[in-house]
């Protein structure tokens, strides 16, 4: 037996795996996993605020309206569309028998899915035909369209999201 305080590195090939290696591996290993998920908690907070009404418990008051506000203009048989082509916003919207329906004071607004700072409001002119129109400069992207106006029946609301593609 021997019973030497000098390793044998005669099987091992001269080096050997101490606690120095391990503390390192594992140093290594969680300051990426640390680096990454900084990075990404990063990317996250600049491009949404995570903000979707300013205060929740003002706007569950207005909830059950809402609701029967969007079922009554579900009962109408309206076929709203919005669309973006050559530098304008189009909003169409029809009957349930494809006649054109007229309304007062349409506006749109229209910003950025993901985050507030494109935000803007535009005020759509009749066009004839049912169709809305105002000009706008949208860039490549995703784009949110939220499109309000008055009847005689009631208020219309339609949202929808639409992507611009790059020239």
């Amino acid at each position: 037996m021997n019973y030497s305080t000098e390793p044998d590195t005669s099987a091992q090939g001269g080096a050997r795996f101490t606690g120095w290696h391990m503390l390192m591996i594992m140093v290594a290993f969680f300051s990426t996993v640390i680096a990454v998920n900084g990075y990404m908690a990063y990317e996250a907070s600049k491009s949404w605020t995570g903000l979707i009404v300013k205060n929740g418990y003002v706007a569950s008051q207005d909830y059950n309206q809402k609701l029967a506000e969007a079922q009554a203009q579900a009962a109408r048989g309206w076929h709203g569309d919005i669309g973006f082509a050559d530098g304008v916003v189009a909003f169409t919207l029809t009957n349930r028998d494809g006649n054109p329906v007229k309304l007062a004071d349409v506006s749109a607004t229209i910003g950025r899915p993901a985050f507030d700072k494109d935000d803007h409001t535009l005020a759509l002119t009749y066009a004839g035909n049912g169709r809305y129109e105002a000009a706008d400069a949208l860039a490549s992207g995703p784009w949110a369209i939220t499109i309000t106006g008055e009847s005689s029946e009631g208020a219309y609301r339609l949202e929808k999201r639409i992507l611009v593609k790059g020239e």
